[in-house]
């Protein structure tokens, strides 16, 4: 390889579009490691992934590992709401705004607290779905004026709670998204003396796009239509409660990839809004939902794992919609509120695994030359090996599938060996390979071949499990960006797929960003004896943590919270991962009671002469350590 086609820093950075999806924050260094820019300012201090991976690992923390980086959570809250102030600026738009993050994106505590810190100079507020979650945003919510808007399934005791936190110096608002609700609301306000501040959630006929295009729509799970709002506004006028509905929420979905879905849904809101302010209700919010997407692929289109449109672009249309609605109507523009949890969080943490061991498919060492008394099938097939040519692939493809295809058929009826079939199955792979190795240095590769190389990727072991924190993968396909952290500046010569720890066949990552639509092999580096090799899962930290389950028993992840300080990082935070005991308890199973069993299980052997003592004491001594460690690999 000449100077010209020798491998770099830039070339990793372009084959894993890292500076596309990890801009600001994630790019390759000089050094060939990836480097995380916890601040936006040129010139500013950066963390080396690798290294700090090494240096949490000499503190006693166990691979696989979430690294959380607060600058970053901080830095993703400030952008979108200078993003914010900037529309509201540019289009002299005379209300205010309001960032809420929904709790269920991420409920980790110290991930809700940096959030709440972070998030004070912009009076950033908390949306809960659930009793739970209202729970933790009363909680942590305590300043004078902090936010909250109550969204999800509702019962008296949600609502009553929500009412009297009202009291509090804070504002609350209770969306009705079901009318069964307002009674509810009526009768809570009734029984505590509160009077109520409302919300309404409408269901638009506007969609978003991709997965979550239900949300909105005449079957959306939640929302009111414009029969029960209308009905809404009727019960509460009655009453002479009109004044308690100030606020209208929709949402046509979460990761909305095209803009103009976006634009479309506004239009309808605000003559929602303009309606619910000219029927006489105390209008002074509108809460445009969440669906600001995050841009996984770094393509920047509309393809459902990234975004056609910036955060200054969505706020502008935003601000620019909802303004020109209240003017035509000559009614106050209110305040905006927005709940992109994505946008928030998902910058904020990556996962860090270890590959442990690999699985190559095909064959080892050269062809071995069939013998005369050999059968034909091997003949045919050594010899296709010998002649293929970069003129010849498709054919030499063809010719090695009928081979295989025959020899397996003669297994199958008993005229084939075992021996027979490996020697046949070695000489097929080593085809494959010679067809890919030729294809390569060609300019134009057959599809049919080009679709070998994914059939001929090998396996990497990593030490994670998918189901517990990349759950997403599995449920709905959603694509994550995974790279090596280290070896950029060298060429991976290798594809593969990436299987975890788990016995289920689910529990593997096959499909990877591309700069067009998905590729199913990830670009890896060879394994080398006596060395490590780690890969990054980023973009996670929205939804995975809490969606994890705990497949094979395999629990929590080590997780650590970092931040710039003058000198370097420190870690803010250490949340230690599940212990193996401690997700035996979640299943009901008592570890003490399970040692005894064991011993006395040891002891009746012991007696019968099967084992010996040394041997019971060092069986005894790996099931409780076992019990006390981690749930994943340690090397130990």
């Amino acid at each position: 390889m000449d100077d010209e086609q020798a491998w770099s820093p830039a070339k990793s950075a372009e084959l894993y579009q890292i500076n596309g999806w990890g801009t600001p924050y994630f790019r390759v260094s000089d050094k060939g490691h990836v480097e995380v820019v916890p601040f936006r300012e040129e010139g500013g201090a950066t963390f080396d992934l690798y290294d700090l991976v090494l240096d949490l690992e000499a503190r006693g923390l166990d691979l696989p590992l979430l690294i959380r980086f607060s600058d970053v959570l901080a830095d993703r809250i400030r952008h979108i709401n200078e993003c914010f102030a900037k529309a509201i600026q540019e289009y002299e738009y005379d209300g205010k705004y309001r960032g809420v993050f929904p709790v269920k994106v991420n409920q980790q505590r110290h991930v809700i607290d940096e959030v709440v810190e972070h998030g004070k100079p912009w009076r950033v507020g908390l949306e809960a779905g659930s009793k739970p979650e209202l729970l933790i945003a009363l909680s942590a919510t305590r300043d004078p004026g902090d936010f909250i808007v109550c969204n999800g399934y509702k019962d008296r005791a949600y609502i009553e709670t929500a009412l009297l936190a009202q009291l509090f110096d804070k504002t609350v608002i209770v969306i009705l998204e079901r009318i069964e609700e307002l009674d509810f609301a009526l009768e809570a306000a009734e029984k505590t003396g509160v009077r109520p501040t409302l919300g309404v959630r409408s269901k638009l006929t506007s969609r978003g796009v991709g997965r979550w295009n239900t949300s909105a729509g005449d079957r959306a799970k939640f929302g009111l239509s414009a029969d029960e709002i209308v009905r809404v506004v009727d019960a509460l006028a009655e009453r002479d409660m009109l004044d308690c509905l100030q606020l209208l929420h929709f949402h046509i979905g979460s990761q909305i990839s095209s803009i103009i879905p976006i634009k479309n849904a506004l239009r309808e809101a605000t003559n929602i809004y303009v309606e619910l302010a000219r029927m006489g209700a105390k209008m002074g919010y509108l809460d445009v939902g969440g669906g600001l997407a995050v841009d996984y692929d770094g393509s920047q289109t509309d393809f459902h794992a990234s975004m056609n449109y910036t955060e200054q672009e969505y706020a502008y249309d935003v601000v620019s919609t909802i303004k020109d609605a209240c003017e035509k109507a000559s009614i106050p523009t209110p305040t905006i509120v927005s709940e992109s949890g994505r946008g928030i969080s998902a910058h904020q943490s990556v996962l860090v695994f270890e590959i442990v061991g690999e699985s190559e498919i095909g064959a080892f060492g050269p062809p071995a030359k069939p013998s005369p008394d050999d059968h034909r099938i091997l003949a045919e097939l050594y010899e296709t090996y010998q002649n293929i040519r970069p003129k010849n692939l498709q054919e030499s493809l063809h010719d090695a599938q009928q081979g295989k295809d025959e020899a397996t058929s003669l297994f199958n009826f008993g005229y084939f060996s075992l021996r027979q079939r490996a020697q046949t199955e070695r000489l097929y792979w080593k085809c494959i390979e010679k067809i890919l190795e030729t294809a390569e240095r060609g300019r134009r590769i057959p599809e049919e071949v080009l679709a070998l190389r994914d059939a001929a990727a090998s396996i990497y072991y990593g030490n994670f499990s998918v189901f517990q924190s990349a759950p997403d993968i599995w449920a709905i396909g959603q694509l994550f960006p995974l790279m090596p952290i280290h070896r950029l500046d060298e060429q991976p010569t290798e594809r593969a797929t990436i299987a975890d720890l788990t016995c289920d066949s689910d529990g593997k990552i096959d499909r990877f960003i591309d700069v067009e639509d998905v590729k199913h092999a990830l670009e890896v580096h060879p394994l080398k004896e006596g060395e490590r090799y780690f890969l990054g899962l980023f973009l996670n930290g929205a939804y995975q943590e809490i969606l994890g389950d705990l497949h094979n028993l395999f629990g929590d992840t080590n997780a650590v919270h970092v931040r710039m300080e003058d000198e370097g990082y420190m870690v803010s935070a250490v949340i230690k991962g599940d212990s193996v005991q401690e997700v035996l308890t979640y299943v009901e199973h008592e570890p003490q009671r399970m040692v005894e069993r064991v011993r006395r299980q040891a002891e009746r052997a012991m007696r019968q002469g099967l084992i010996t003592v040394e041997n019971v004491k060092l069986l005894m001594s790996h099931y409780e350590d076992s019990l006390r460690g981690y749930t994943y690999l340690t090397g130990d």
